[in-house]
């Protein structure tokens, strides 16, 4: 019996006192381990390990006993007891049956790696769904039939019929991408654990009278040393969406991820009383919590703001238009007869355009679609005997104010234009602003001398009309004034303030720097190498590679960089979760289908799938 048995005791140790045997601890070390032996298979027992223990393990009904039974009297009760039909069976017949064993758990981990291939090919496309921001059930009655057909097509039928095994039901595509969003929001809140960041937040009610509040964050990646933005959170107002009620949302996110609001230094929102308050507003709240973050009004809703007030002449001709655009496009009649009549006059367009507030681009394009299709429209008003109004686009004067405000909002949409898009910075767009400020001087100068070509609609209209028409230039010389003076009002701060920033090689420093921070950047300034660099590297990356040499001067350029310049990312997630709303998604699926469409990390499926497998076999 002793080959049976492996002793712990050592050649060379002494034995176990009897008060080492009977003491607690050292009693189980003192046991002896038994371990298996050819010879079981005789009883139908072959051995299974499980971690550093031998079991012995039953060949005809796969049943584990513990590590104690490996002894051949307990081997042969069970065999007799539970198999009696099989006890007198030889040795052969039990090595035949733990050849079957092992053949079919070949079979099985070929089975099990087949379904992992299968989903990973399940996570891969529900990422692809979520960012194309479709339906969940367009993987099965889509993707995957038209899948199969390819293969069958350009492979064969086995192959096709291995694609049919990949799950991607509705609820299952729902689940990877939500896994897909904890993954990729995992990521984000470890990187903003340990670096700076700036955020962003917008509210809004959806189409189903959801609220909905939006937060964006743009942090330094210390792995690339670059900027990155991405989707921080989107979550339900469930109740009024006043400043306590955001911030205690915000603030809620922050303890459960274990963010730190020190490492805020920037925040950004639209100029709302609930956002911009400065007693009680969401920006005070955030200053309270975050002493370091600087309040940013959005650059963007500014420059609506500036550019929406209209002297009560101009303000007559906006309206007259929108006026003529509803008689149209709310009667589905008198939208198919002005479309047939725009095709048989041969315009460039068949339809007019719907005028919204809300929306940033919608009075300039409204305004150039009405000046282009200004005759077909009078025609058509004609033929509907509205004489009045046709009269108005028969006017001199009248048609004279609407070229130009088409060319003017052509113009303030193009400036828009550019205020938009990702990793746009505060110096980058107080330069733009200032130089249309700039612009705005031109032109009132050039109208004082009577020249008007800085505006092709109302040269055009201009040059074909009789000198009495010419009063109606007073008008928009006021309009320039009041539209430069309004820029200057909500614009209120140079963009020379951040020359240094922009070009640190030939700015000045500014007044407020102390004498330890003007050395660092005369440092700087007198590097050739990083003159080079310079004009080589994007501005951001610049300046956190400094940081790194030159901590007090570039720490401050990276606080004014990091914070957000407008609220554009938080209105492209509500286009967005506008696009993704359905009746047949929770508002749950909705934020983790956007955290995927807008998220600029990848996600980590290799480890998803192993953390599903790990979870399945448990």
């Amino acid at each position: 019996m002793d080959k049976f048995v492996t002793r712990t005791t050592k050649v060379g140790e002494s034995a176990p006192t009897e008060k080492q045997k009977t003491d607690g601890p050292n009693q189980s070390k003192c046991q002896p381990k038994r371990r298996y032996d050819e010879a079981y298979l005789a009883f139908g027992f072959t051995v299974a390990e499980v971690g550093d223990e031998e079991r012995p393990m039953c060949v005809l009904c796969l049943r584990q006993l513990a590590a104690d039974s490996m002894r051949p009297n307990k081997l042969r009760r069970h065999l007799e007891t539970s198999h009696p039909a099989h006890a007198d069976k030889p040795i052969n017949f039990f090595q035949r049956k733990l050849a079957e064993y092992r053949q079919q758990e070949k079979r099985m981990v070929k089975a099990a790696s087949v379904n992992s291939k299968a989903q990973m090919a399940s996570y891969r496309v529900a990422y692809r769904v979520a960012q194309c921001k479709k339906p969940h059930t367009i993987a099965e009655q889509l993707i995957l039939p038209a899948a199969v057909d390819m293969v069958s097509v350009m492979l064969d039928e086995i192959s096709a019929a291995k694609l049919k095994t990949i799950p991607l039901s509705n609820d299952t595509i729902a689940r990877r991408i939500c896994d897909i969003s904890n993954d990729l929001e995992a990521q984000l809140i470890d990187k903003l654990k340990e670096n700076r960041f700036a955020i962003q937040v917008d509210e809004a009610t959806d189409s189903s009278k959801n609220c909905l509040f939006i937060s964006y964050v743009r942090f330094v990646n210390s792995e690339s040393l670059t900027m990155s933005e991405d989707l921080l959170f989107c979550k339900s107002v469930q109740t009024r969406a006043t400043a306590e009620e955001l911030f205690k949302i915000m603030d809620s996110y922050f303890t459960e991820h274990e963010l730190k609001w020190e490492n805020c230094v920037g925040f950004c929102s639209d100029g709302a009383q609930t956002m911009a308050g400065k007693r009680k507003g969401l920006q005070a709240l955030v200053k309270r919590a975050a002493p370091d973050a600087q309040w940013t009004h959005c650059i963007i809703h500014r420059e609506a703001l500036a550019s929406r007030q209209l002297s009560p002449e101009l303000n007559e001709v906006l309206t007259a238009v929108v006026d003529v655009i509803n008689f149209i496009k709310t009667r589905p009649l008198k939208a198919r007869l002005f479309s047939a009549l725009c095709e048989e006059m041969g315009a460039d367009h068949t339809a007019v355009l719907f005028h919204s507030e809300a929306r940033w681009l919608s009075r300039g394009k409204v305004l150039s679609r009405v000046f282009e299709l200004r005759t077909e429209i009078r025609v058509f008003l004609e033929e509907e005997r509205m004489y009045e109004a046709a009269g108005k686009f028969g006017d001199q004067p009248f048609l004279m104010k609407l070229a130009y405000l088409s060319d003017v909002f052509a113009k303030l949409n193009e400036l828009n234009l550019q205020l938009q898009g990702r990793d746009k910075h505060l110096p980058h767009l107080a330069d733009k602003i200032t130089a249309f400020i700039r612009k705005l001087e031109v032109w009132g100068r050039r109208l004082d001398q009577g020249n008007t070509d800085v505006f092709e609609n109302l040269t055009e209209v201009a040059e074909t009309v009789d000198s009495g028409a010419t009063t109606v230039i007073p008008c928009i010389q006021q309009h320039i004034s009041a539209l430069r003076g309004l820029f200057q009002k909500y614009f209120p701060n140079s963009a020379a303030q951040y020359d240094w920033i922009v070009d640190p090689f030939n700015a000045a420093a500014p007044a407020e720097f102390s004498s330890a921070t003007e050395e660092q950047l005369i440092e700087l300034t007198s590097d050739s190498t990083l003159r080079l660099r310079f004009t080589s590297e994007p501005l951001s990356h610049f300046w956190l590679e400094v940081e790194r040499e030159y901590p007090l001067v570039g720490q401050r350029a990276v606080d004014i960089l990091l914070p957000f310049a407008t609220s554009y990312l938080c209105e492209i997630g509500f286009s967005a979760v506008t696009s993704l709303k359905t009746k047949y998604r929770s508002q749950l699926n909705v934020a983790h289908d956007l955290r995927v469409a807008v998220s600029s990390m990848q996600p980590r499926f290799e480890k998803m799938c192993s953390a599903k497998q790990a979870h399945c076999s448990h």
